[in-house]
């Protein structure tokens, strides 16, 4: 199995990174986590056709993480696509997506297409079905006008879990656990802000995340720099074997 890092980056673009996307590859479907706004440039910039995606896996609702869609969307309307793209996403993911579509493409959202665009929500602690494989969806805890979540994936024997963007939780504790990647944001070195987690705070965690390995991501440009990481850190085009 791979994971390729389309986009390893924050809201802002520090160190010239696209914003958060990660294709998950067991090589009978493809899974994204996350589709930020320039999530289509960084596919086509590595060759992977958009149309090949089948699910797309929300973390929260913040233009960074979710602001593709719209885009990915109307790339396959044009590319004449035929296959369903469906989106899992938090409470609120339905009508988020429709009211982006329509500020950025008028229209866009009630159109018909060769495929359906199909968003399922759910509730922190729920899980859904994903054609063989499952996605858990935690509680994070970041401010987004929705419910924010962690996220595992169980792949092709398999588990990723995934940060999203977050403070310190004991939920991702719960995500992590067993997980044979934890793909985790560490926003800042060592400062503390609201709603996201630092380097510094994931050391402090890091003997209670029951994970075999971890891929730093959403980094900012002093982390990005930084000569005294220990852990992984992500980059955009990395590819990861699993």
């Amino acid at each position: 199995m791979t994971v390729t890092f389309i986009g390893s980056g924050d809201a802002f673009g520090s160190g010239g990174r696209l914003q958060a996307c990660i294709l998950v590859d067991d090589g009978r479907q493809r899974v994204l986590l996350d589709c930020g706004t320039s999530s289509l440039i960084g596919m086509k910039r590595l060759g992977i056709d958009p149309n090949s995606i089948d699910i797309v896996l929300l973390s929260h609702l913040h233009g960074d993480h979710f602001g593709g869609i719209p885009f990915l969307v109307l790339d396959g309307q044009f590319s004449r696509r035929e296959a369903d793209l469906r989106v899992v996403g938090p409470v609120g993911s339905r009508e988020r997506i429709a009211l982006a579509m329509e500020v950025l493409y008028p229209g866009s959202s009630r159109v018909e297409r060769r495929f359906k665009l199909v968003v399922d929500e759910l509730e922190p602690l729920a899980a859904a079905s994903l054609a063989g494989a499952t996605v858990r969806v935690f509680a994070a805890d970041h401010a987004s006008g929705a419910p924010a979540h962690h996220l595992r994936l169980e792949i092709g024997g398999r588990t990723i879990a995934y940060s999203g963007d977050t403070a310190w939780t004991p939920a991702l504790v719960q995500a992590a656990s067993g997980a044979d990647l934890l793909i985790c944001e560490a926003y800042f070195r060592d400062r503390r802000v609201p709603f996201h987690l630092s380097y510094g705070e994931l050391l402090e965690h890091r003997g209670e995340l029951g994970c075999r390995r971890i891929v730093l991501t959403h980094m900012a440009q002093e982390m990005i720099v930084a000569a005294d990481v220990e852990m992984e850190r992500a980059s955009d085009g990395l590819v990861v074997h699993v």
